[in-house]
């Protein structure tokens, strides 16, 4: 595992990346309120077989973080960041990894660019209006009215570090499995001054996402990108009712329902990762020789 940063927009994008940069490549998007530390072990499951990037987000783990005056932080503005840092690293064809807020921004990308996609590895990320169940009850009436001051009190309590232990806690088999380490930086790096401005920004933005269900549903009817769900069904923000429409726009995809909740990763990572290889395997050929450009290696 090597830890950088690289220039994207004036910002400073963190990321972790693991594995040879000839094979073929998987980009890594987080959840809230985390960062690319999520898939600390995933990316050492499979370093051997696969060249990972997980980028962190603006506003989240050790990438920039500008004030809301200075940065929209929207999904739109999140996606194109993360399709620059592509482009910066001169990566062409990969299969994504995409996760609660990964899922929006990975969607998007595929939309942009379905041509690079060359597989989903969706875990917890909603793109069906069935997903969006009790838990979204405060973020609907956020969305219709930004000065609703129960919905804005409902959100502010998922800042709290009582709401960060219970999203990793939440459905998983056994609490003893959970690193207190995952829950303790996120905290931490959510309550830096002025983080909260950043966090609500993006609660209202996330209602732009369900205007674009039918757009990502038509992308998967139209294209078939090879699909594999690993999803913890113990998960109450997004429950498997989200999980089960994927099925319809892509009757090929492979669904797995874990036994653990939304943060699957942190019990199931070694589970997921051979379910990951085994698929890619299958659906997904090996990468061509790379081609070096301006001396880094470009992905054909």
């Amino acid at each position: 595992m090597q830890y950088k940063k690289v220039k994207v927009e004036g910002l400073d994008i963190f990321y972790r990346e693991a594995g040879d940069p000839t094979k073929p490549v998987i980009l890594l998007l987080h959840g809230f309120p985390t960062s690319s530390t999520m898939f600390r072990n995933l990316m050492l499951d499979l370093d051997d077989r696969y060249y990972l990037l997980a980028p962190d987000y603006p506003g989240y783990g050790y990438s920039s973080a500008p004030s809301p005056t200075e940065f929209e932080y929207t999904f739109d503005h999140l996606a194109h960041i993360i399709d620059c840092f592509l482009r910066v690293l001169h990566v062409k064809l990969f299969s994504v990894y995409l996760m609660d807020y990964g899922a929006p921004v990975g969607f998007r990308l595929a939309v942009m660019r379905p041509e690079r996609i060359q597989a989903l590895l969706i875990q917890n990320g909603n793109a069906y209006d069935e997903g969006l169940e009790d838990f979204w009850i405060p973020f609907k009436g956020y969305w219709a009215d930004q000065h609703d001051q129960k919905s804005i009190d409902g959100l502010r309590f998922l800042l709290t570090k009582e709401a960060t232990y219970w999203q990793y806690t939440n459905g998983a088999r056994n609490t003893a499995n959970i690193d207190p380490n995952t829950y303790t930086l996120d905290q931490a790096l959510l309550d830096r001054p002025g983080n909260d401005a950043i966090q609500m920004q993006l609660f209202l933005s996330y209602g732009s996402n369900p205007p674009h269900y039918p757009t990502w549903q038509a992308y998967f009817r139209e294209y078939q990108p090879p699909t594999l769900l690993t999803w913890g069904k113990g998960d109450f923000i997004f429950p498997p009712s989200g999980a089960h429409p994927y099925l319809r726009d892509l009757p090929n995809a492979e669904l797995h329902l874990l036994d653990t909740g939304h943060f699957a990763l942190e019990e199931d990572h070694q589970v997921i990762a051979e379910l990951i290889d085994a698929f890619l395997n299958t659906h997904v050929r090996q990468s061509e020789p790379a081609v070096r450009a301006n001396g880094r290696v470009q992905h054909s």
